[in-house]
């Protein structure tokens, strides 16, 4: 058997491993938002993915991506980077993140019934 490749279990517990890391986001916000203005916030996050996705990419040497791909990834980290994490800071200046943890979680069921 061949040591490199993932086991029947590799999904799974790095799936985990990602919802776990997430939960602490938005009480970690919360916290953050009482000293810190929103957008200094985002701005500092925004860098340090930044400056670690660098890193990760040259590390693992892998190609730059090309022009027409630059349009969809501007598109995404509009929102990923810099939208869900502003609006998120800004609405935790005013609820609690027990509140804002509820409406994140009724997100997927919300996607699954309008999908429908």
């Amino acid at each position: 058997m061949d040591k490199s490749a993932p086991g029947p279990w590799s999904g799974w517990l790095h799936g985990l491993l990602g919802v776990i890391i997430f939960s602490g986001s938005l009480p970690a916000t919360r916290l953050a938002v009482q000293d810190m203005d929103p957008l200094l916030l985002t701005f500092l996050r925004a860098s340090i993915a930044g400056l670690l996705a660098i890193a990760l990419l040259v590390g693992f040497r892998q190609k730059r991506p090309r022009l027409a791909q630059l349009v969809s990834l501007i598109i995404v980290s509009s929102g990923v980077v810099l939208g869900f994490p502003l609006l998120t800071a800004l609405a935790l200046q005013r609820i609690t993140s027990a509140h804002s943890i509820v409406f994140i979680g009724l997100l997927p069921l919300m996607t699954a019934l309008f999908g429908v």
